[in-house]
């Protein structure tokens, strides 16, 4: 399983929405001025988390964004389901029952499934209130 940009931007730009809140919404050209990538790309996966409802849009000339909950809300596997989809590292795990006709007996079944749950057991043990604390532990402000 590799995380695409899209995921890994994701990610950083709600952290760094997360670390410059002030109480003044924060546009992308700062963001992505801060995290160094395409104002254009994080345009797009800004869209994504406000659609989901993971940032709110304030419009009008002192407009920006800002973070709809709290850190501590956000699963960092809930970002990344949303601007990855599954994380399941093989198809016949996406969805909950298993179409595979071959499942009764696959010996590789077995694997891919604590494969998952291991992965799962990450991201979504980890919040967006981690990544916070753990950059100010490194005293910087990307992530990577």
């Amino acid at each position: 399983m590799k995380i695409s940009t899209r995921g890994r931007y994701a990610l950083r730009m709600m952290l760094d929405l997360a670390a410059y809140d002030t109480g003044v919404p924060v546009r992308v050209r700062e963001i992505a001025k801060r995290q160094e990538i395409s104002p254009k790309y994080m345009e797009q996966i800004i869209a994504v988390l406000t659609k989901a409802g993971f940032v709110k849009s304030i419009r009008g000339p002192q407009g920006g964004y800002c973070l709809a909950r709290k850190p501590k809300e956000y699963v960092l596997g809930d970002i990344l389901r949303l601007t990855e989809g599954s994380l399941a590292p093989v198809e016949c795990l996406e969805t909950g029952e298993n179409p595979c006709s071959r499942a009764p007996s696959c010996a590789t079944l077995i694997f891919w499934k604590e494969l998952d749950e291991a992965i799962r057991s990450v991201v979504d043990k980890y919040t967006l209130e981690d990544l916070l604390r753990w950059q100010q532990e490194a005293g910087n402000h990307y992530i990577i």
